[in-house]
This record gives C-alpha cells, structure tokens and sequence, in this order.
C-alpha cells in the first residue's frame, strides 16, 4: 500500500499535470467497489466542466479540490494507481475513473478495489478529511503526544502501534522498519519497555524518515521522479528489506525476517537489541 511520501508521488503526478485544467469528461464504472460512501453519478455532474484548483495530501490519502467547491479524495489502497495518458487514451478494465482534459487523461486504476474514492461538494472540507490526524511533520507532533500514546498501548509491540494511522498518519510497513532501525529499537519491543530517550529518538526519527522519503520519493517543489522509489539510496535499510539473504547497510549484518501483527517486518539483530541500550 502507498505510504506517506508515494501517496505525495502520485498527488504530484496528477497535479503537475492537470492543475487549472478543465474536466472535459468524466468516466466512472458506476458498480465498482471503490466507490462505496460515494455517489458516482454525482461525481460525474459536479466535475464536468470543473477546474482543478489544488491539491494535497494527509496521511495515506489524497485530496483534489476543483472548482464549485468540489473535493475528490482518494484512497489508494493495495493496487490503486494514479496514472497521466494522452487526452484520447483508450483505458483498460480496472480503470474506474477517468477525467479527461484538453491535455491528458487522469486514470484511477484499481484492479483488487481495495482502494477508495470519496466525494463532497461544499464550501468546508468534509469531515472525512477534516478529522485525519495531524500530520508527522507538524508542530502538533510532539515527543509529549507521541509519549503519551505509547503510554495507552503499553502492552502492544512497537511495530504494530507504529502503523496505527490516528497517530502516525501515513506510515505503513516500509517506513515503519525504516524508522525502528534507525532509531535501533526492535520490532517486537512493547511501548511501555520503552524508555524515554528511546521515545524521543523514535519521535525524532519519525520525523527525519517522513522529511527526507517526501524529497527522495516524491521529488522537490515541482519536479517529479520518472518513477516510483528510483532514487530510494541503498544506504537505507528499505532496498535490503526483500532481497534474499538481504544485509544491514551499516554493520553488514544478515537481516531478520518475521510477522509481527500479521506484517511483514525485518530488522537488524545487533543495531536493533531486544533490550534497550545505545544504538550503533
């Protein structure tokens, strides 16, 4: 599933592309999962003609708000892809939405439908995006908030309350082993074992990880990768996660590889200890 700085890849990829564009039509398959919570047929008559004003992210979903005080939100789940084709492009099958303009054709492609689309038409912002957590790299972020929240979930390993949206919007597996192994805590390590430098260090990595995936992922101001994670440097725990027999960037250690909370996790033995003590 798209995480943070790849849900800010695809917003980009659409936006770069059609902002201040005019919708000259609007394509849905009415029946399609992804459109469950949302009209299709409203969808169709509000933006046709609509122009796309501007667009954001929160967490793990997108947000394009188009003139007539239209917002479209969208979900990517697990194959949700967010494609810019020539304005006359014929789609295949799985693409459930299409807005074409003068220039290009926006294409929402879903094959599995674990995906969502969402729709509101008024002056404020719908309480579905409204009520999205603050954001990891906003001043709401706190090593205090973060404290407490582990505090509440003392009894549940690290990794599993680190996917936990209303606190971490936007994380997902890859980051969250990304941000454990830098912060060198293990995996399976319960929130309350963790001490409190241990905490700041986790806050403070969440932070650097989100920063620095949005300008490698998703390219700066208004230049965009020619694709997805091509510039992720191998210095990162996150290239080694899959490979067989896949080493620590830093010690050359084999990683480990188990299921913690029904995810995949992998972690470094030595720089990531079951106890607590200094990270290397």
């Amino acid at each position: 599933m798209p995480e943070l700085a790849e849900v800010e890849f695809f917003r980009k990829r659409w936006a770069l592309a059609a902002t201040g564009c005019r919708v000259i039509a609007v394509e849905i398959h009415d029946r399609a999962k992804i459109f469950r919570g949302a009209t299709p047929g409203q969808i169709r008559t509000s933006l046709a003609g609509a122009t796309l004003r501007s667009s954001e992210t929160a967490g793990k979903q997108i947000l394009f708000r188009y003139s007539a005080n239209a917002w479209l939100g969208i979900h990517l789940g697990m194959s949700g892809d967010l494609t810019v084709q020539r304005p006359d492009a014929a789609v295949g099958k799985h693409a459930h939405l299409v807005l074409r303009t003068a220039k290009y054709a926006l294409v929402l492609e879903d094959p599995r439908m674990f995906g969502r689309v969402r729709f509101h038409v008024g002056e404020t912002a719908p309480t579905w995006w409204s009520r999205i957590a603050p954001a990891i790299l906003s001043k709401a972020f706190t090593v205090t908030a973060v404290a407490a929240f582990l505090r509440r979930r003392a009894r549940a390993p690290i990794k599993v309350v680190l996917l936990m949206q209303e606190r971490f919007p936007g994380i997902g597996n890859w980051m969250a082993d990304e941000i454990l192994w830098r912060a060198g805590i293990h995996p399976r390590r319960l929130c309350g074992s963790l001490t409190s430098a241990e905490v700041k260090r986790l806050w403070r990595e969440c932070r650097r990880v989100c920063r620095i995936a949005l300008v490698t992922v998703a390219g700066k101001g208004d230049t965009l990768p020619e694709s997805l994670n091509q510039g992720i440097p191998k210095s990162w725990l996150m290239p080694h996660r899959w490979q067989p027999g896949g080493k620590d960037p830093v010690t050359g250690e084999k990683l480990r590889r188990t299921k913690i909370g029904g995810r995949t996790t992998v972690w470094s033995p030595s720089r990531q200890p079951e106890s607590p003590r200094e990270v290397r």
